[in-house]
């Protein structure tokens, strides 16, 4: 099991998270080795960087947060899973990491600055994309691979194009894509991209990832849940 204290007024991580991890699984069955320095770009509270670590014993991680309390909380849950980690603070685009990754992932802040935005302050820099530019986490993700290195993140599907875009700009080849979708007759919400720095291997669309069948996850998704086996606390940050 892994354990994972949660803020009790802010960003929670949430199923989209964890169809990340098992997306970014199913891209590496391919691979003999995955080893070498990883990089969680916004981990909150480390959700994503502790499952890899914990299924890749070989990886060495690394996070990158902005927000003081998640920065307590990803070292508090890296701590309490026994996962070592290097936990770098600040801003994404001027962090700097003194070194280049083999696999960089994010479940980055991607909904449109447009439309109506929490008051909650940390909730807003989680998941609004002006605290973090689609442009500016491919473009940056990009020089800090190694050559052939791993990307993955997930993102609005709204906004394909401009990821399509920007990483042809910054020469990430997308090898995977996978489409989330609420329901099996509602319109995909989310995209899960792998892209490789300046590799040239042929694009492939995974089968849909359904979220609900009525009320309560599919089947798929509750096998998901199943494999993270997570168990979240809630905490007051305000009184860290």
């Amino acid at each position: 099991m892994t354990l994972l204290y949660q803020p009790q007024d802010g960003y929670c991580y949430n199923s989209d998270t964890l169809a990340l991890f098992n997306f970014i699984k199913e891209n590496l069955k391919i691979f003999k080795n995955n080893q070498g320095e990883l990089l969680d770009i916004g981990s909150g509270s480390g959700i994503l960087g502790i499952l890899l670590a914990k299924n890749y014993p070989k990886l060495q991680l690394n996070c990158a947060e902005i927000q003081e309390e998640f920065i307590f909380l990803t070292k508090k849950n890296t701590q309490t899973n026994k996962i070592e980690a290097t936990i770098f603070e600040g801003n994404f685009e001027t962090i700097e990491f003194g070194k280049l990754f083999d696999m960089v992932v994010s479940n980055p802040p991607f909904y449109p600055s447009s439309v109506i935005q929490s008051d909650n302050k940390n909730l807003k820099k989680a998941r609004y994309n002006d605290s973090l530019p689609l442009e500016v986490l491919i473009e940056k993700s990009s020089k800090l691979l190694k050559e052939n290195g791993k990307f993955f993140f997930c993102y609005d599907v709204k906004l394909l194009d401009d990821i399509i875009f920007f990483c042809k700009k910054y020469k990430i080849n997308i090898e995977s894509l996978q489409f989330l979708h609420p329901k099996i007759d509602r319109k995909s919400s989310l995209v899960m991209v792998y892209g490789r720095r300046n590799s040239k291997s042929l694009l492939t669309i995974l089968p849909p990832l359904i979220m609900f069948d009525g009320e309560k996850f599919t089947q798929e998704m509750e096998e998901i849940y199943k494999m993270c086996n997570t168990y979240s606390i809630k905490v007051d940050t305000k009184q860290l």
